[in-house]
This record gives structure tokens, C-alpha cells and sequence, in this order.
């Protein structure tokens, strides 16, 4: 790995080092989520896949740090943080909020000249160009829990803790926040292949909107539905990383890797 940055320290988490794989996954979590969700992910792909996990401000190692309520701060931050990470392939997947945001960062890294991930996995995620009257930033405290609790995405022992929730509740508000009111530039579209993963029963995403993706590259695109709701990817975890291990293998990634331009 090319010398880390200060930035780069603060904002990715390496669980399992792997300076011998050939390619890299960056992974983004949810609103609210942080990166230890993708502990076993990493735990599971190295030392084949070298996985590195962002880590937003206002949880865990970066609790005491303000969070940031608008997508593209975010994605300058994080581009800001892996741009230099060009030594090898580099693959980014997303999960709900973190999935707009790899659109975003895959975005910056064409529109700087780098290489393109080799693939976006938008996960559990509608088209950035999908919108819904989505409001939990502006809800009650309880209104967001009642959320939370309804997309079975958070501990529950955590948000039956008051002290805990008073901890986290300003991260999650300013994550809901950046992701209800972002709005996609309708001139921009990827050059990457994507792959789509969403749930059969998700509430927060239909096929349609699922599907909508294609209309944001000009590479290729491919749709896989799990069983499952929002969370899909937890309950389905065994099936998603051989998905993903699939798709970084040898074989794809002959196929599917970017020249810088």
C-alpha cells in the first residue's frame, strides 16, 4: 500500500492487512452504521481481497468528532482519503447510504483522472436518480428509533441503552440528513460495471428502483436479488461475500479493470 496519509488513517480501517492481494474493496456503511459492520467481511476475503472499511465521524474511534449532513462533503472526504490507493485495482461497495456515496467517490476518481473502480456494488440502495419524501432526520428521537428498529439494521441492546442512544443519535441524524436531501447531477453517469444487491422484501427499495442503476453507467450492469428486507446483506452474509469474491476473482477482474484515462 502506497504511505497513508493522516487522512487516510482517520477515515479507513484496515482489519487484515493484505499487501500481497491483487485488488482492494473499499467498503462504506450505512447512515448510522460504522466500520466494524465490515469486520467479518474483511475477516472472510483476505488475504485473497485486501478490505478497507470507512469510518464516518461521530461513532466509535471518531465519536467526539461532529458528523457531516450533505453527501458530496462526505464524498470529497473520503475521496480526499483514498485517492492516492492507485498501486492496484480498487473495487468499493456500498451499503444504503454508503452506496450513493461510492457512486459519488467512483465519480471523483474518473473526474480526476484516476482509475475507475473496477466495480461498484451498490447494496440495498434504490438509483441515485430514485427519490422518496423520506424525513427521519427531522423525526423525534423515538420517531428514529421506531425506524431503526423497523429496518433491523441496529443492536437493539444499543438502542435500549439511553446513554448509548444520546451518543449516537446526532451521527444517525446527520447521516439520515445528508442522505434524504441528496439529489444526483443528472449529467453525470459511472464508466464502471455495477452490480445491484438488494433484498426481495426490502421496504426501502423496489426492483424498479433497484434497477434504475443501468441508467447511471455506461458499463456493465447486473441485478441480484437476495431473500430478505433492508438488512439483507446480514442475514445473507455467507451468500454476499462469495458474490463479491466472485466478482474480484482472477478472472473478472482481467475483464472488467480500467486504464487510468
Amino acid at each position: 500500500m502506497p504511505p497513508a496519509t493522516a487522512h487516510f488513517a482517520k477515515w479507513v480501517s484496515v482489519s487484515h492487512p493484505a499487501p500481497h492481494s491483487p485488488v482492494r474493496l473499499l467498503c462504506l456503511p450505512y447512515a448510522g452504521g460504522s466500520a466494524s459492520f465490515f469486520y467479518p467481511v474483511s475477516r472472510a476475503l483476505s488475504p485473497a481481497v485486501e478490505v478497507l472499511a470507512v469510518q464516518y465521524p461521530g461513532r466509535q474511534t471518531r465519536r467526539h468528532e461532529p458528523g457531516i449532513d450533505n453527501i458530496p462533503e462526505f464524498a470529497d472526504e473520503i475521496f480526499a482519503a483514498v485517492r492516492h490507493l492507485d498501486d492496484k485495482p480498487l473495487a468499493v461497495f456500498g451499503h444504503s447510504m454508503g452506496a450513493v456515496l461510492g457512486y459519488e467517490l467512483a465519480l471523483r476518481l474518473q473526474d480526476a483522472g484516476l482509475p475507475a473502480p473496477v466495480r461498484l456494488f451498490a447494496s440495498g440502495r434504490r438509483a441515485p436518480s430514485r427519490y422518496r419524501d423520506e424525513r427521519v432526520h427531522e423525526a423525534t428521537d423515538a420517531e428514529v428509533v421506531a425506524e431503526l428498529r423497523a429496518l433491523s439494521g441496529t443492536n437493539e441492546a444499543l438502542l435500549g441503552d439511553p446513554e448509548v442512544l444520546a451518543m449516537i443519535m446526532p451521527a444517525i441524524r446527520s447521516d439520515y440528513t445528508a442522505i434524504e436531501r441528496y439529489r444526483h447531477q443528472p449529467d453525470r453517469r459511472l464508466d464502471c460495471p455495477v452490480t445491484v444487491l438488494t433484498g426481495d422484501s426490502d421496504p426501502r427499495v423496489s426492483r424498479e428502483e433497484a434497477e434504475a442503476w443501468a441508467e447511471h453507467t455506461s458499463g456493465p450492469i447486473e441485478l441480484e436479488v437476495f431473500e430478505g428486507g433492508h438488512f439483507f446483506l446480514a442475514d445473507r452474509a455467507a451468500q454476499v461475500i462469495d458474490l463479491v469474491a466472485d466478482r474480484l476473482s482472477p478472472q473478472h477482474l482481467v475483464a472488467d479493470v480500467r486504464p487510468a484515462r
